[in-house]
């Protein structure tokens, strides 16, 4: 169960609530950076759980499952698992990247690697796997728009990108256009962070369509599928889109960049939120404002107790 008096105290999100009465997600914010040694090894054993079931036969070789990268250290991670025998079933790696747009910093959250367990697929959980964190995250950034990137071949996930967020490019829709800054963010994140997503320095990049070519290259080559065996989204114009523009059999990505702004989370919790869930989803959503809005009120007003830098007044 979520205690909301821990999670306000907290400077990093470490948030455990039941998403139904099957599942329980827990969400924690960069691991790598204030969890112990022991804890990070049981986050990584579950990890690798979920990832041995879902990539039967295969391994990956970047990301958290990298032993000779921090990537804990800027990765929030979102874990479900089962409520009856307490067993990790998904995950979502959400890498933080850090970069220079206009010649100010801006973080973007990709989207990284989700995988779920066979035995629980269609049983609901996207809404937490693929758009929770990020909503959570909007709110901790006080309603101001995110940038977001992805990386697929997926018809499916393509779509449900397209879909839940703003803006996005490539898509299929009408009026997907590349604009200005998502071109910018493009070229840097492949420049200098195309490790983030298991794509090796050899993949090429289509700047004018945003596709990566020959991208299975870098750890990630467990992961390549052919059109046939890749999920496909239920509007054929995704499917479609992606037979066209993606060359499967020499393994290419689409590099998705939109928005998370306000029309989004309003998408989001319209269309991707369960009804039942919405309760559970607005006492962590409160928790996260509190911690945002209201914690530093109240440290502000305490002059008797030392708070970073911030020193008691004396008389």
């Amino acid at each position: 169960m979520l205690n909301p008096l821990s999670v306000v105290l907290k400077k990093r999100l470490d948030i455990a609530f039941n998403t139904s009465s099957d599942f329980r997600a827990r969400i924690v914010e960069f691991p790598g950076l204030w969890m112990s040694a022991p804890d990070i090894a049981d986050l990584r054993r579950d990890l690798k759980s979920v990832a041995l079931r879902t990539i039967q036969g295969g391994d990956l070789d970047y990301g958290v499952f990298s032993e000779r990268e921090d990537a804990l250290n800027r990765t929030i991670v979102t874990l479900v698992y089962r409520v009856s025998d307490g067993a990790p079933v998904a995950f979502n790696a959400l890498p933080v990247i850090s970069l220079s747009l206009s010649g100010k910093p801006v973080e973007v959250l990709h989207l990284g690697l989700v995988m779920i367990d066979p035995a629980v697929r269609s049983q609901g959980l996207s809404w937490v796997l693929y758009g929770l964190t990020c909503f959570l995250l909007f709110l901790r950034n006080q309603l101001r728009p995110l940038w977001i990137s992805n990386v697929t071949q997926v018809p499916a996930v393509a779509g449900m990108v397209a879909e839940t967020f703003s803006g996005v490019f490539p898509s299929p829709t009408r009026g997907a256009r590349r604009a200005l800054r998502q071109q910018l963010i493009a070229t840097e994140i492949m420049a200098t962070h195309r490790h983030v997503f298991g794509v090796g320095p050899q993949a090429g990049f289509d700047a004018d369509r945003f596709v990566i070519t020959d991208a299975y290259t870098g750890g990630s080559d467990n992961l390549k599928k052919t059109f046939d065996a890749a999920p496909k989204h239920r509007k054929a114009e995704y499917n479609d889109f992606c037979a066209a523009e993606l060359d499967y059999e020499r393994g290419d990505d689409l590099l998705q960049i939109g928005q998370l702004d306000l029309n989004a989370a309003q998408r989001y919790l319209i269309e991707s939120v369960p009804r039942n869930a919405l309760g559970r989803l607005a006492v962590t959503s409160f928790v996260i404002l509190a911690q945002r809005l209201v914690l530093p009120v109240l440290h502000w007003t305490d002059g008797r107790r030392q708070w970073g830098i911030l020193r008691p007044f004396k008389r």
